[in-house]
């Protein structure tokens, strides 16, 4: 009796959305237009560049990735169910376009696993990425990170979207990557050699990245004369405080080599340069693998799909590292991170910021091409000035290594302003 009444709710409860839906005439809301896929790609632009700093500033004071990236993880999926059920759950899509919870019962699995591989490939991307701030630093692991998905993952991308996109500029911005990608990686060698020039004459005991112990009691006394963290009073830029910093975060970088973080990087790019085209695919089913009369999955679908696999992924892998840590890490337990909330908030805001841009940038795309959507790959240009405002980078560098931080900032500018204007539109009404 009970079940029959329950299944009578049900009924009810279905006829009366669809019914509201149609009196309203609310319609399910879809970017189709370039000035909308351009303002996307901007807001996902600054949010995208923002959540790696907040990430990097948690780990810069102490606190555990595995605890940072579980708190992040959550959110992250919160961002894509709010999406789904919100921008594509509410108002009456057509067959082509179908609601978010009609298509979720449609036979349209082909999609979705490519939907999912998008997702395993930006959390191991994202994963990877996490640990590379620290030994490579913010700024030149997007950079690095940023160009390898723009050369690969655009031209993959202009390939699947039918060339909607304009060759003669599109790939004169892949270029201008390139070109900040050799002044990037000319940022970070000069920046490396100014620090290891500040810790040189800081003490005639420091040697091949190796912090003595007359070192580290200089950051100590400082400490307990001024009653508070050092952290407060050393200026950025300092030997004393590149000391101070190693002693406080999470992951120590001093006497370990730079192949580690380069390794992290580029695997991390190799991961980013592949989840937009797989998003691609699961969107637009270039390879035909849907049955006929299938209708394409719509960006929402898409999306929640794709981060229910960020999702699980991440969890896995950072329960697994909470036991069993890597690059030396304590190791931690499920009851420690539940109890560690210091910095929590931060890191759900991180999670709802990359979340929320990654919705964006496929909204973007679905509207006027994937491959002129990745131009948010310029986001190192918002990570860079956190990484200047909030952590000091480059702070007393020598003139050399301005010079290159400047023309590298100009060489974005010029890049994403040139994907963008390589946007076309797509035909949303062409048969499919």
């Amino acid at each position: 009796m009970a079940s029959k009444e329950f299944s009578g709710l049900c009924s009810l409860v279905s006829s009366l959305s669809e019914s509201i839906l149609c009196t309203t005439g609310l319609k399910m809301y879809l970017v189709e237009s370039k000035g909308g896929a351009i303002t996307c790609m901007f807001l996902a632009l600054f949010f995208l560049g923002t959540w790696p700093a907040l990430l990097t500033m948690l780990e810069r004071r102490g606190r555990l990735p595995q605890h940072t990236y579980l708190d992040y993880s959550i959110t992250n999926f919160l961002s894509a169910l709010l999406i789904a059920f919100t921008l594509g759950g509410i108002g009456k899509g057509t067959h082509d376009q179908p609601n978010f919870l009609v298509q979720l019962a449609q036979d349209n699995w082909p999609s979705v696993l490519f939907a999912m591989g998008g997702g395993l490939f930006l959390s191991l991307g994202n994963l990877s990425s996490q640990y590379a701030f620290a030994f490579v630093g913010l700024s030149v692991t997007e950079v690095i990170t940023a160009s390898i998905t723009v050369v690969i993952g655009t031209t993959l991308n202009y390939f699947l979207d039918d060339k909607i996109n304009k060759a003669e500029i599109l790939f004169p911005g892949v270029g201008c990557f390139l070109i900040a990608v050799f002044l990037g990686s000319a940022v970070h060698s000069s920046n490396a050699a100014d620090n290891k020039a500040k810790l040189s004459n800081f003490t005639g005991d420091y040697k091949d990245g190796d912090i003595s112990s007359k070192e580290g009691d200089i950051v100590k006394s400082k400490d307990l004369e001024s009653g508070s963290s050092s952290a407060d009073n050393v200026e950025a830029g300092t030997a004393v405080f590149l000391v101070e910093l190693e002693e406080k975060r999470a992951i120590k970088v001093f006497g370990k080599s730079t192949l580690i973080g380069l390794a992290l990087t580029f695997f991390a790019g190799l991961c980013f340069s592949m989840f937009s085209p797989a998003f691609n695919i699961a969107t637009n089913d270039q390879w035909n693998t849907l049955k006929k009369g299938v209708p394409h999955l719509t960006v929402y679908t898409a999306f929640f799909y794709f981060s229910i696999s960020c999702f699980v992924i991440a969890m896995i892998l950072n329960i697994t590292f909470l036991y069993h840590p890597v690059l030396n890490l304590p190791k931690s337990s499920f009851k420690a991170y539940l109890a560690d909330s210091d910095g929590r908030v931060w890191a759900l805001l991180a999670g709802l910021l990359c979340g929320f841009g990654n919705g964006l940038q496929f909204m973007g795309g679905q509207a006027a091409g994937y491959a002129a959507a990745d131009a948010v790959q310029a986001l190192p240009l918002v990570s860079t000035f956190w990484g200047v405002i909030l952590f000091g980078e480059y702070r007393k560098s020598s003139r050399r290594t301005y010079i290159l931080l400047g023309s590298m900032l100009f060489m974005f500018i010029v890049a994403v302003a040139v994907l963008m204007a390589s946007s076309g539109q797509r035909n949303s009404t062409a048969k499919e």
